[in-house]
């Protein structure tokens, strides 16, 4: 008795994790198998079951995907079948996995090479920094995912020298225009867009990772959409859209760095930035013992600045004497100069 489609396939959450493990999207999955994205959404959420030749044939395509790294990919998604793999090796799996993806993401997002292949650095020296909490997490690539993006539409780097001057830009005049108008548009539409129609992410899931609600995250895509199809008209439909968004990642050639470098580089930082913490308390803590050595112990009231005296008549000035002073001039020089008569005073 041969088994049916639906026994051979993994469970709903393994199936999204295979295919984001193969650097796929939705759309591409559905494409290969012959069905709607609504169906391979459907199917990676458990909303309905698999059958039929379409069943079939996605469970060979599952099965694809987990035969070259099946280990790997058990690492890299976190929950699942228990791993032997050591941290370093489920970081690097995860890393080979995600890493050149979201970097041709991060390049529509930014329209910078870059910055995209900094972003992806970035976020993944963090993941490294937490990876306890990051190979716990239900979905570590959309944990690194969010990071990225969050660095790479960072408004701060308009400020850094290096990114002053524009890159230049695709050579093909439709990718150009795509780009152009990607970039025009808002940041939170312009990754709401990347996300619906570059990564595949249904609308909960693209909300969620926009911190948005679904209705408003709506918004931004239609919204979007409207604002891409008015400068390229050809891209109304959201199927060449999603098309030609994957076509445009892909024509740029974004190598990230190694992991065994990503991770190297990342332990460095945080150790230069441990020491630099430690230095700066150990400063704090000498500032405050000398001020404390030299402080006064005892209130000393501070010195009055000097003041002029007041009352004091100006000195007179020299002159002839009048008839008065000549009179008692001429008194005292006949009258005795000593002798007890000195002390009685005469009337004059």
């Amino acid at each position: 008795m041969t088994e049916s489609p639906a026994s051979q396939l993994p469970p709903p959450k393994e199936r999204r994790r295979l295919r984001e493990a193969g650097s796929l999207t939705q759309a591409q999955v559905a494409e290969r198998v012959g069905v709607a994205r609504a169906t391979i959404r459907a199917w990676e959420r458990g909303r309905s079951t698999p059958g039929g030749q379409e069943g079939a044939a996605y469970a060979r395509l599952l099965a694809a995907l987990a035969g070259p790294a099946a280990d790997r990919t058990d690492a890299a998604g976190g929950a699942g079948s228990p791993s032997a793999l050591t941290p370093a090796q489920a970081f690097d799996a995860l890393y080979a996995f995600c890493a050149p993806a979201l970097a041709r993401q991060a390049y529509l997002l930014t329209g910078r090479r870059e910055l995209a292949r900094e972003a992806v650095e970035h976020a993944f020296q963090l993941a490294w920094q937490r990876w306890p909490e990051v190979a716990r997490d239900r979905d570590p690539a959309g944990w690194v995912r969010a990071v990225a993006y969050e660095w790479a539409l960072s408004p701060w780097h308009r400020f850094r020298p290096r990114y002053r001057s524009p890159e230049p830009p695709p050579a093909d005049p439709a990718d150009r225009a795509l780009l152009t108008a990607l970039l025009e548009l808002p940041p939170s539409y312009r990754r709401t867009l990347v996300l619906y129609d570059g990564v595949g992410l249904d609308l909960p899931e693209t909300a969620a990772e926009t911190e948005a609600s679904t209705p408003a995250a709506a918004g931004r895509l239609t919204r979007a959409r409207e604002a891409v199809a008015a400068q390229v008209p050809h891209l109304a439909d959201p199927a060449a859209l999603h098309r030609r968004l994957v076509e445009l990642a892909s024509t740029e050639r974004l190598q990230p760095p190694r992991p065994t470098t990503v991770r190297t580089t990342g332990e460095r930082r945080n150790v230069f930035w441990t020491r630099a913490a430690i230095a700066f308390t150990v400063a704090i803590i000498g500032s405050t013992a000398l001020t404390l050595r030299t402080a006064p112990t005892h209130y000393e009231p501070p010195i009055a600045p000097a003041q002029a005296v007041q009352g004091v008549p100006p000195p007179a000035a020299l002159g002839p004497l009048s008839h008065e002073q000549q009179a008692l001039r001429d008194k005292l020089r006949h009258s005795a100069t000593s002798g007890p008569e000195r002390l009685t005073p005469v009337a004059g």
